[in-house]
């Protein structure tokens, strides 16, 4: 009786996640990263090739085969959509997210647990990830599992998780090459603490086993390269390192990080500080950490917002304490009530006001849309505004978190955070359905995409029904072929034999032309 009703009130604590996990309607990928990758992991089902990365007939070496791999393996195994295609993502947002409840228990107890990975899912950063097909939610999932197991190595009788901690790292390899090292040196004063327990023989069984996919692939791609992979992934490692179109300032993660971590990050980085003097046990972890990781990401050149992903789940639980704090203090409590109840509502009942009534009808948004940000700013607000001086610390984590749970939950329906290239979607659906376009090829003019056109093409390729190769000319199209080009008028003006079949704004500047 006991198990059952446990079990019960975690499935019922997994429910809650539904409306931040899980959409049901129309998707549509964006360009980078997540469309490239959507379209390499096509042509894998298509060409039967699982070995090579491909750029059309070409190869791409600056990247491992790993997401590809898993988001065609998903669609072989559950069909060929968009569904099958995001789960790889999907069920490692769901895995993180038991871990951060997991860690919870860890640090504090089990008691609050579940409010720890309600924050992650309703912090900027992860909620945008967690519903995109890329490698960062997988990559910072694995890392998220080496700190655990990192965390629940308390002797050598740890077997599990001795061998688990040397897994990730193997499998983290498979993803993101040599970023690996970042999450793994920002370790060292914990590693260092536990060396004895830690470089045991299931420490490096699992880490064998961990490269096995890497390896693996390193001795099927080999033969068809002049030189090892490994040496092409190093060059992409060096051109991350240099000045590049992703540089910026040693800074740059101050004001990112308190940017995408909203709407906890102020929570954050108290409890950050509060842990780095107060708690001497957790801080290696809770503090160290994620110091030391963003001190070495500030040093590399090349500074995204997704880089810090990987501390997502530790910056949710100084969230926690940082909450905590606030709400133990003397000094602070009232301060923190204030700002919570009036100051942060009366911000965002201001911006659902001013774009309702000035910027609504000028967005690109549909009716759906504009209804669903609507809702969620305005529910943020008013939840928010009824935080009140209260003894419950269950009260005041209750009440904070629901703003903000309903704001990504409507967010999350509207479809803004799922069907990112709605317009592009709705005209491709029209070209699928005209009759000469179906059951037929339809090749890509390669010569035409260039770095302005290239994000564009990658989205009309996915939603191309029948794909075909790609073209070096325009001119090796043949009779009665079609093809998608950005030189229609070029072609025009010296040849005749070519028709517009589809074009519109969206679409720009691909033409789909056929040949007479």
């Amino acid at each position: 009786m006991i198990n059952r009703i446990l079990k019960f009130r975690y499935l019922l604590k997994f429910l809650i996640f539904i409306p931040l996990i899980f959409y049901f309607g129309k998707r549509s990928y964006i360009g980078f990263d997540e469309g490239f990758y959507a379209l390499q992991a096509r042509w894998i089902l298509e060409k039967g090739n699982w070995t090579i990365p491909l750029w059309w007939n070409e190869y791409v070496l600056d990247r491992t085969i790993g997401l590809q791999f898993l988001m065609a393996t998903s669609q072989d195994i559950f069909g060929r959509n968009m569904f099958s295609a995001y789960l790889p993502t999907t069920t490692a947002a769901i895995l993180m997210l038991i871990i951060t409840y997991k860690l919870h228990e860890e640090f504090f107890n089990a008691k609050y647990a579940i409010i720890s990975p309600l924050i992650l899912s309703t912090t900027y950063l992860w909620f945008d990830y967690s519903h995109l097909a890329t490698q960062d939610i997988i990559f910072s999932c694995l890392v998220t599992v080496g700190v655990f197991s990192l965390v629940k190595i308390k002797s050598k009788e740890n077997k599990f998780y001795i061998f688990l901690f040397g897994m990730w790292i193997g499998l983290s390899f498979m993803l993101k090459t040599f970023l690996v090292f970042v999450p793994l040196l920002s370790l060292l004063p914990n590693l260092y603490t536990k060396k004895n327990l830690i470089f045991t023989k299931f420490f490096w069984l699992g880490l064998i086993i961990g490269f096995i996919p890497y390896l693996f692939w390193t001795l099927s791609i080999n033969p068809y390269l002049e030189k090892n992979i490994i040496f092409y992934l190093f060059e992409k490692f060096n051109n991350l390192s240099d000045k590049n179109t992703f540089t910026n300032p040693f800074y740059y993660y101050f004001w990112n990080i308190p940017t995408t971590f909203l709407p906890w990050s102020i929570f954050a980085i108290i409890g950050t500080i509060y842990n780095l003097f107060e708690r001497k046990e957790d801080k290696y972890v809770l503090t160290y950490f994620p110091l030391i990781l963003v001190g070495m990401l500030s040093i590399f050149s090349t500074k995204t917002p997704y880089y810090t992903l990987q501390i997502s789940s530790i910056i949710t639980l100084n969230t926690f304490v940082g909450i905590r704090y606030l709400f133990n203090s003397k000094r602070y409590k009232l301060i923190f009530i204030f700002i919570t109840s009036k100051i942060v509502p009366l911000f965002v009942l201001a911006l659902t006001f001013t774009y309702y009534f000035a910027f609504k009808n000028i967005s690109n948004f549909n009716s759906k849309e504009n209804i669903f940000l609507i809702l969620g700013l305005f529910s943020f607000g008013i939840s928010w505004s009824f935080i009140k001086k209260t003894k419950s610390f269950k009260k005041i984590l209750i009440t904070l978190i629901i703003g903000p749970y309903l704001l990504t939950s409507f967010l999350l329906q509207s479809g803004l955070f799922t069907d990112r290239s709605r317009e592009l979607r709705e005209k491709m659906e029209y070209v699928a359905s005209l009759d000469i376009v179906k059951n037929q090829l339809i090749k890509v003019d390669k010569s035409a995409i260039n770095s302005q056109s290239q994000s564009k093409i990658i989205r009309i390729s996915l939603l191309t029904p029948k794909l075909g190769e790609g073209l070096e000319s325009i001119d090796d199209l043949s009779k009665s072929e079609l093809a998608w080009t950005t030189k229609f008028k070029e072609i025009e003006n010296n040849n005749f034999s070519y028709e517009v079949i589809y074009e519109n704004d969206i679409l720009e500047p691909w033409k789909l032309i056929l040949k007479k």
